[in-house]
This record gives C-alpha cells, sequence and structure tokens, in this order.
C-alpha cells in the first residue's frame, strides 16, 4: 500500500517536471520568429537601397541617351526630346515643290534628323505641289509640313487657320537667334483672327540682288567693281565710252515674259524707298501710280533706255530669252559686261565656264544710303499644318542652317539662316554669294510673288513689257497695273 503511494507521487513530480518543461517552452517560443521579423523589416531597406541605384540611373538616362549632333539645339523643346529618342519610330510627311535634284538634296539634309531621332521623313512632294495642297487641305487630309516657295498661297490657309504657329512653342529669343529681323518680318502674316501671326520659319533662298561679269576681260580692261549706284553709272559709262555695250539684258519669257523687269522693280524699291513703302505696295496699299514706285522704275530706266547702255537696245531687251541675255558676255571680246540676275543664271551660262575664273559678281549698289544695303531674295518657308511632337521637333530643326545642308554642300541655294558661315558652303560660288548676304541690312521677298496672282503673275509683266518696247508710257502702264488690282 505504502509502495503504491510512493508510486503515484513520484508519478506526479515526473509530470510535473515534464509539464514545467513543457510550459517554458511555449513562453520562450514568441522571442523566435524576431530575427525573421527583423529580416522582414530589413528586406525594404535593402530594396530601397537596391533602387536608390536605378532611381539615379533613370534620372541619368536622357542624358546617356542623347544623340550627340553637329548641329544646334533649342532647349527644352521638342528636338531635344526626339534626340533622347521619345519619338523614335514615328513619321513626319513633308510635301513640297522639290524636283530632281532638289528632292535628293532635301533628303541629304534631313538624313542626320533621322539618323539622330529616329524619326522617319516621308517626302511627297513634286511640280504639282501647289495645285495638290489646296486639294489636300480642303479634303482635311494635309502633310504635316509644307515647304512654301511663294508665302503668298501660304498667306490663305493662315488666314483659314490651317496653319500652326511655330511661335506658340518655339521662343521668340531663339528665332531672333537664327534670323535676320526682316526674315523674320516676311514670316508674319494674318491668321484666322485677323491678326498677326508666324506663317513658318525660314528655310532655303536664292539671292537675286547679284550683278554678273566676265571676270579675265574686266580685270584686263581694269574695270573695278562698283559699291554705289553712281560708280555703277559711271562705270556703264566708260564701257561704253571704250565702244561697248555694258548690259546684257532679256525679258521674254513667253507667257511669262516680263518678269525680270519686275525683279528690277524690286530691287530699286528697296534702294530708293523704306521697307514700310515696299512693304505696303506688295500688299496694294501704296500704288504703282505713286511718287515711289514710278521713281524706281525711273531709276532702272536710266540704263534700260540709253541704246548706248544695253546690247541690242529695247527692242532687244523685249525679244532676248532671258537665259540667253548673258551668252554674249562669254564672247571673246565680250559684247556685253554685266548682267543682274540672281544666282540661278549660272545653269545658263556657257558649259565649261567656271566661277572666279571666267565670271565672277558683285552686289547690286545701293542707291540712297539710306536705305542700307538690302537684299531681294525668293525661298522657302516650312509650315506646320499638324500638331505633334515629332512634327514640331523637325520644324525646330528647320530653324538651323544645317537642315539645308545638302545645297550648302553642293550649291543651289543658301541657308536664310543668319548663323550661317561662309565656311559652311562647300562651293566657291555659294561660299562668296553667302559672305555677300551676310553683309546685308535687309532682306525682302521677291515682289510680284507676293502680290495677287492677276497682278504679280498677270499686269505687272505685261505693264513692264509694254512700258520698255513703248506701247505704253509709264502712266498708262502703272495706271493699267493699279486698276488690275482686284478689289
Amino acid at each position: 500500500m505504502k509502495r503504491n503511494l510512493w508510486f503515484v507521487i513520484a508519478l506526479l513530480v515526473i509530470f510535473a517536471v515534464v509539464a514545467a518543461q513543457c510550459g517554458g517552452a511555449a513562453t520562450e517560443a514568441p522571442p523566435e520568429p524576431a530575427p525573421a521579423e527583423e529580416e522582414m523589416a530589413e528586406e525594404p531597406a535593402e530594396e530601397e537601397m537596391a533602387e536608390e541605384p536605378a532611381e539615379e540611373e533613370m534620372a541619368e538616362e536622357p542624358a546617356e541617351e542623347m544623340a550627340e549632333v553637329d548641329f544646334p539645339v533649342m532647349p527644352g523643346g521638342a528636338l531635344e526630346a526626339a534626340l533622347a529618342g521619345e519619338y523614335a519610330g514615328t513619321t513626319v510627311t513633308v510635301d513640297g515643290p522639290f524636283t530632281d535634284p532638289d528632292d535628293v538634296l532635301f533628303l541629304e539634309s534631313t538624313e542626320a534628323f533621322e539618323e539622330a531621332t529616329g524619326i522617319t521623313i516621308n517626302y511627297i512632294g513634286d511640280k504639282e505641289f501647289e495645285g495638290r495642297i489646296s486639294i489636300a487641305v480642303d479634303a482635311g487630309d494635309p502633310p504635316d509640313i509644307a515647304d512654301f516657295p511663294q508665302p503668298g498661297l501660304l498667306g490663305n490657309f493662315a488666314r483659314q487657320g490651317h496653319i500652326v504657329d511655330p511661335t506658340t512653342w518655339i521662343p521668340q529669343d531663339w528665332l531672333e537667334q537664327q534670323y535676320n529681323q526682316s526674315w523674320l518680318d516676311m514670316g508674319t502674316m494674318e491668321g484666322p483672327d485677323g491678326g498677326d501671326m508666324t506663317g513658318g520659319v525660314w528655310y532655303r533662298f536664292n539671292g537675286k540682288s547679284l550683278v554678273w561679269y566676265p571676270k579675265a576681260q574686266f580685270d584686263a580692261a581694269g574695270y573695278e567693281v562698283p559699291e554705289t549706284w553712281d560708280e555703277l553709272l559711271a562705270l556703264t559709262q566708260m564701257i561704253a565710252d571704250d565702244g561697248d555695250t555694258a548690259w546684257c539684258i532679256g525679258i521674254e519669257s513667253g507667257a511669262a515674259t516680263g518678269w525680270a523687269a519686275t525683279d528690277w522693280t524690286e530691287e530699286m524699291m528697296l534702294r530708293t524707298t523704306s521697307l514700310e513703302n515696299y512693304d505696303a505696295w506688295v500688299a496694294g496699299e501704296l500704288p504703282f501710280s505713286s511718287p515711289e514706285v514710278k521713281n524706281a522704275i525711273e531709276t532702272w530706266g536710266e540704263v534700260w533706255f540709253n541704246p548706248d547702255y544695253v546690247l541690242g537696245g529695247t527692242d532687244g531687251i523685249v525679244s532676248t530669252f532671258f537665259g540667253d541675255a548673258p551668252a554674249p558676255m562669254f564672247e571673246d571680246p565680250p559684247k556685253c559686261w554685266l548682267h543682274k540676275q540672281g544666282n540661278f543664271i549660272t545653269g545658263f551660262f556657257p558649259e565649261g565656264t567656271e566661277a572666279g575664273v571666267d565670271y565672277d559678281f558683285f552686289y547690286l549698289p545701293p542707291v540712297d544710303d539710306a536705305y542700307g544695303k538690302p537684299f531681294l531674295v525668293a525661298g522657302d518657308i516650312m509650315s506646320m499644318f499638324n500638331d505633334r511632337p515629332e512634327v514640331r521637333a523637325l520644324m525646330e530643326y528647320f530653324t538651323v542652317p544645317q537642315s539645308a545642308s545638302g545645297w550648302l554642300n553642293n550649291g543651289g541655294a543658301l541657308a536664310a539662316h543668319q548663323t550661317a558661315t561662309p565656311e559652311m558652303y562647300g562651293a566657291d560660288l555659294e561660299r562668296g554669294i553667302a559672305a555677300l548676304v551676310g553683309q546685308a541690312t535687309s532682306f525682302r521677298f521677291d515682289g510680284s510673288d507676293l502680290m495677287p496672282g492677276e497682278v504679280g503673275a498677270g499686269s505687272f509683266w505685261t505693264g513692264m513689257t509694254d512700258y520698255v518696247s513703248g506701247v505704253s508710257d509709264l502712266d498708262t502702264a502703272v495706271a493699267e497695273i493699279d486698276a488690275s488690282w482686284p478689289q
């Protein structure tokens, strides 16, 4: 009995010990997960540590991906973003009048943009551009950008509200850095609300204020390049005194006969009156019968109507094709010595003639110093129809001279940008013209190209032809032109 009692007590003691041990294990269990909780707490910290360098890499990524280019980039613009690859894979459609070889030169000019941005330029232009663009706009399917060789047509679209004003995102100080103020003035036109807007950015141009001469014979004769109108008239008389006629002039051009005379009128308007009067004349606010316009015509008439000064006299002027007019300058000896025409005329010079050897050029001198050294031009303005980031990027590219590098390298046109330097030109001829352009104090677009077609490509041509041929006197000719201006 007693033995059984001790046996029961022993079992109770064993049970108590085991229970105590089990109880201790239960109370100590909670601290065991603590290291796991610390590990969990530390994991976000480790992730943050891992993420911080990634964030820095993301912040630096645009700079690392920015394509290196050899043309200026407007800070903070769409082109800067495009160079970081933001618009790669997109396409911009450009329409215009470029045909061979100008279409090839345009694509060459934009290769650097395409390679650096990954944006594809789809050029769809041809010689039917001016007819097609109106149809496309009326159908609601305009190109993203169009190259307008005549701002008058662009002005119609601007008034109708189809054109995006580039100054809505391109700062004025950037444009003033890239262009002479005259170019900015020429790009200003009436917007859909009747106020002023900027119709586009200027691209390339041809200079008209040039006089060509046979260099070797000219130098051998001891003649000197004139720097004023009076000196030009004195040179003209000197050549006449030597028994030759100084000027080669021709205005025959089929249905367009007379346009060369309109160029001379525009040149003299820029040299004998203010830019404000020139602009008013082009806009139809200053009539052809005004003293200012008549004086400009009479100024070039000092040369044209003197039979001792012009090869073939006035009859020869009207009957000579403009492209053939400079040919006698290359005879030996020259039959005429001076020819005023834009730089495109070298395409009509005899094959094998070389600039700087067989011929050279000088700036058509100013008549009145009060009006500085103006330059008459004809050129292209790039205008935007569709507002997308990649289109903005290309428009910004067009504001720098490298965007016209195809022509700068190969010849045929000049960059409209004042940041273009002579070193950018690969041809000596264009390099020399660019140097003259750099000395100009103002620019104005060919006036007849800005006038209504009834005038600029109609009565202005015929009126000047009638005046030169003797069919009409000056008063009659200008009165007829004024009467043709659309009301």
